[in-house]
């Protein structure tokens, strides 16, 4: 698959392993993990950083291959799911992050160009979101009024 604004290929990245099974060394329950997710949630944690945690501190290489649901289902059940999606927040602070560089250099062309790209990427992601009804049909970006949405 190609990347989305540049001409460049490559599907570099690590990959999760085919076999979806339970490995014997794992030493917690299904529902230990879950109690633990919603610990984690509580604590301010994304469901990616919850995924991290999990894999380094606990020895849980894959939550799904256990638990039998994705981290942001447990967290959706528990009614701890953030307003946003993790990956549009994401995408929101960069977009603040080149516009305060950019207001004190005015003329990097470059950060210029990454304001843009990263403005049609939040469209077309909440497009896709608006699409799949996790966010409502009625919300907009709007770049005028961005530090609304970390609120």
């Amino acid at each position: 698959m190609a990347r989305m604004h540049s001409g460049k290929k490559g599907k570099s990245g690590s990959k999760k392993p085919d076999k979806k099974e339970v490995h014997g060394w794992i030493r917690y329950k299904p529902k230990e993990i879950e109690l633990l997710i919603v610990k984690l949630a509580r604590e301010g944690n994304t469901a990616s950083q919850i995924g991290i945690v999990l894999r380094d501190t606990y020895g849980v290489p894959d939550v799904k291959a256990v638990v039998g649901k994705k981290i942001s289902k447990i967290l959706f059940e528990k009614k701890l799911l953030p307003k946003l999606p993790e990956d549009l927040m994401a995408l929101i602070k960069r977009f603040i992050a080149i516009k305060t560089h950019l207001e004190t250099k005015h003329q990097d062309m470059t950060a210029k160009r990454g304001l843009q790209l990263t403005e049609s990427k939040i469209k077309r992601l909440a497009k896709y979101y608006i699409k799949t009804k996790k966010l409502p049909a009625e919300w907009k970006f709007d770049s005028k009024r961005v530090k609304m949405y970390l609120e």
